[in-house]
């Protein structure tokens, strides 16, 4: 089955894919919350942030590597907020450890 994130990455559902290598790939997300709104997606499917286990540092770290270079990319002015979402009370929706990149407009704090 998987989930909505391993049919994307399987291109069983199409998405536009921003950035794709042997780890991870890159789409936006659907329900944009700022003009900016990436979603950095490991292809090893793992629950979420809370779910990460001491052997998952270097993917995680990959997966901040490529929030930097999508950053360059997509942010003219460099700043940008990253959001890893743990748990569906957290406003988790999918399953699946996702990075939420945001920017182009200013934000809060404490965010909402």
């Amino acid at each position: 089955m998987g989930t909505l994130f391993e049919k994307i990455a399987a291109g069983e559902i199409p998405a536009e894919i921003l950035y794709r290598d042997e780890r991870c790939f890159v789409i936006k997300d659907i329900a944009p919350q700022a003009p900016v709104h990436l979603l950095i997606i490991p292809l090893r499917p793992l629950k979420s942030l809370a779910e990460a286990q001491d052997g998952d540092g270097e993917l995680l770290g990959h997966l901040l590597v490529v929030v930097r270079k999508m950053a360059q990319n997509y942010s003219p002015d460099g700043n940008f907020r990253l959001v890893a979402n743990s748990g569906e009370s957290a406003g988790q929706s999918v399953p699946h450890l996702h990075l939420h990149l945001l920017a182009g407009r200013p934000f809060a704090w404490p965010p909402g």
